[in-house]
């Protein structure tokens, strides 16, 4: 039996009800990433699947983050503009490069009979949800959970304080320093984000960071220090993605804080040249079978493994299973089983599900997406998961989103939609929050 076939068994004897489950922790999750809502169980994963999965996305991240070496020969701008940069985006992305490529990031992915699959993967510091072991917290004050994932000797990773210590590896600050951090997002979003923001930088306070949540517009570059109003500025956490960089002025608005980091003024977390490699432009160069004599071949196990077939949508001939087909006739014979996704949005933005859309429509947006910055992915069919409710049960079709830390595997956040067909659900659009508990190898 596995732990989830555990758990159920053992909260129909002798578990409270999904209703009472949610009483007592709903009320905690209120401006946090679970809008105050949550599935009634967590998820679980044993040892062996936690350790595989660690494995998997620490090979993956590091044919991420090398593409740029292999496939451009270090070219930065190069790579940028291969996964669908505009010119702006690219020059701002190569000012604001780091030292290394950053290590946080968070993966989302579904779950089948043979293991977890890869929907995208979303790098740096504009990923959300580092907020989630409040829910594990919450859930472990019941005396059922508590004995359940002590029999089963199960665990949780906090998130948050992997991220500071993410935070402060990467921004290289000195051993016993305090730093002063701006949360910074763009001035039109700010607003939407601010509660949660300044109830995240509490969070921080004993974690060793003082986190001020502002517009990025507030932040000045004067007598060599980033400020903001009369207090200097050490790290900037951003919040502002790559799509925020067409807006009109946001160049300008960003040029003191990017003037700064070239530098060495402020450290960013993350620089901007994070968002490459959570683009789904680079997912399309990893699953390309043009450069499979690049990777070594750990890397390219965990590449069949997890990646669904993706590439650039261009006119012209695609190797699919070893055979050279027509991308456009093979997209249009192979509807139902495509999806097809902007490169650089976010949150769902611009995505179509072929076996949700009638033929014309999909016909149409392909063509308007040839030769633009989209790409064809394959459909993943994940295994709905059984939860309880008061008077019996229901399927839940569930994303993983697993955190990518300095040190490895940073924790998950669970999202889940009663819609099992696989539309496009995020926290902001109607899914429901959960999290998960696992064991270590």
């Amino acid at each position: 039996m596995s732990l989830t076939d555990d758990y159920l068994a053992a909260a129909i004897t002798r578990g409270p009800t999904p209703s009472a489950i949610r009483v007592a922790v709903d009320p905690k999750l209120d401006a946090t990433t679970f809008l105050g809502r949550s599935l009634s169980r967590p998820a679980f994963l044993d040892a062996a699947e936690y350790g595989r999965l660690t494995t998997d996305l620490d090979l993956l991240h590091s044919a991420l983050t090398r593409l740029p070496e292999r496939v451009f020969n270090g070219d930065l701008g190069a790579f940028a503009r291969a996964v669908g940069l505009t010119e702006t985006q690219t020059e701002a992305v190569v000012r604001g490069r780091g030292p290394a490529p950053s290590r946080m990031g968070r993966a989302d992915l579904y779950k089948d009979e043979q293991g977890f699959h890869l929907l995208e993967i979303n790098m740096g510091s504009t990923v959300g949800g580092v907020d989630n072991p409040v829910l594990n917290r919450a859930l472990l004050e019941l005396p059922f959970f508590a004995e359940f994932t002590d029999e089963h000797h199960l665990t949780f990773t906090e998130t948050m304080e992997e991220v500071v210590r993410t935070i402060l590896t990467e921004a290289k600050v000195p051993t016993g320093v305090r730093p002063v951090m701006a949360i910074a997002d763009f001035p039109d979003s700010y607003p939407d984000l601010e509660r949660q923001l300044h109830k995240s930088a509490a969070m921080l306070a004993p974690m060793g960071i003082d986190a001020l949540p502002c517009p990025v517009d507030a932040l000045t570059y004067r007598d060599d220090r980033v400020w903001l109003g009369d207090q200097a500025i050490d790290v900037v956490f951003r919040l502002f993605m790559i799509e925020d960089l067409l807006k009109p002025g946001a160049v300008e608005m960003l040029d003191p804080v990017l003037q700064a980091a070239e530098r060495g003024h402020v450290a960013i977390f993350t620089p901007l040249d994070s968002e490459l490699y959570g683009s789904k432009g680079s997912l399309a160069l990893l699953s390309d079978e043009a450069y499979r004599d690049r990777y070594p071949a750990d890397e390219l196990a965990v590449l069949d493994r997890i990646l669904p077939w993706t590439r650039m949508v261009r006119a012209g001939q695609v190797t699919i299973d070893g055979q050279q087909i027509d991308l456009r006739e093979y997209a249009i014979a192979n509807q139902h089983e495509l999806v097809l996704k902007p490169t650089s949005l976010h949150g769902g933005d611009g995505v179509l599900l072929g076996w949700q859309t009638d033929a014309a429509t999909w016909a149409g947006r392909l063509d308007s997406a040839m030769g633009n910055p989209w790409v064809l992915q394959r459909r993943i069919r994940p295994v709905p998961e059984t939860f309880l409710t008061d008077d019996g049960d229901e399927q839940w079709l569930l994303t993983w989103g697993a955190f990518l830390v300095a040190g490895g595997l940073g924790g998950f956040l669970i999202r889940g939609s009663r819609d099992l067909d696989g539309g496009v659900v995020g926290m902001s659009t109607g899914a429901t929050g959960g999290c998960c508990f696992f064991q270590t190898p």
